[in-house]
């Protein structure tokens, strides 16, 4: 091994100990701060505080991202917008229009929020009218970032009670797990085997042996949670059936790698590596968020559709 190589490598295990370091501390804060939304009940205010701060800085590296060629994205909009459409996620939670457990029937809010915000960035983009050439491309990129994070994100937030409030965490927790295990699969087995590249235009790094072992990890992962955590809820909670959560792992972990891949779409568009500077080793926040944000609908389906919360 010449010294080329051994430096890579020591830089490869430098930063792999460093995203250890930094993924503990922050699962460690995340897990904190849902102990105390979940003791706090169904309002969940923390859970609220959370999705506002994602939200702003979401739109932030997007605003950021897309301020090239003809899109000039304007990010006080996009953040407003997006936090709306996240405080419509609240309503019924907060007692508007009462309910146990949000399920499908429950998107009108999100969508008449998300239809309202697309409303006023389309009358304020014809009000700063003056002359052919950006206004559609900035409009677009503004509709994109207001349902890629406001969107999204809500129906992230909406897992907190599609299958009860006191399962919230449970839920959110689920996908969490089923999404991150796939990210660390991924990684192993593709540093161990991967040669033949998925997407070599989109994400270089990325190996079919890696998505091999991320949906054996989701569905590994899915099923260890689901198993052994509902009692540590409720003593009186029966886990979950294990062929849906093995299932549920495999189109989590699927999902995720495609949310991956599309928000390289983006970053490669634009000729960027990172979505920001955030922290090191990890880019930004959208680095971070961006295949729980993709899988989040598909996650909100599984459990309205099928029989997952057992315990109900």
């Amino acid at each position: 091994m010449n010294d080329q190589d051994q430096n890579e490598t020591k830089s490869s295990k430098g930063n792999l100990r460093w995203r250890l370091l930094i993924s503990v501390i922050l699962i460690s804060l995340l897990g904190s701060l849902f102990y105390w939304d979940h003791k706090i009940g169904r309002e969940a205010p923390i859970l609220l505080l959370i999705c506002i701060f994602l939200a702003v800085r979401a739109a932030y590296e997007l605003t950021r991202l897309l301020e090239t060629r003809a899109f000039r994205p304007k990010f006080p909009l996009v953040a407003f917008g997006s936090v709306i459409i996240i405080l419509a996620t609240w309503l019924k939670p907060l007692g508007i229009g009462e309910a146990q457990i949000v399920n499908l029937s429950y998107l009108g809010p999100t969508m008449l929020a998300f239809s309202m915000v697309v409303m006023g960035l389309f009358l304020i983009s014809a009000l700063r009218f003056r002359e052919p050439g950006t206004s559609m491309e900035t409009l677009s990129a503004e509709i994109f970032i207001v349902a890629y994070v406001g969107v999204f994100l809500s129906m992230t937030a909406q897992l907190r009670w599609v299958a009860g409030p006191e399962a919230g965490y449970l839920v959110l927790g689920s996908l969490l797990v089923a999404t991150k295990g796939g990210d660390i699969g991924a990684y192993t087995l593709g540093r161990l085997l991967g040669n033949k590249k998925m997407s070599p235009f989109l994400s270089p790094k990325k190996t079919w042996w890696g998505a091999r072992g991320a949906l054996m990890t989701s569905a590994l992962f899915s099923w260890i949670w689901l198993t052994y955590v509902p009692p540590l809820f409720s003593p009186t909670w029966e886990p979950c059936p294990w062929p849906l959560s093995i299932l549920y792992g495999i189109v989590v972990g699927t999902a995720g790698m495609l949310g991956d891949l599309c928000e390289s779409l983006i970053k490669r568009d634009v000729g960027q590596k990172d979505s920001a500077a955030l922290m090191p080793g990890f880019g930004g926040l959208l680095d971070l968020l961006d295949s729980v944000l993709y899988t989040a609908p598909i996650a909100y389906l599984f459990w309205s559709l099928f029989p997952m919360a057992s315990w109900t």
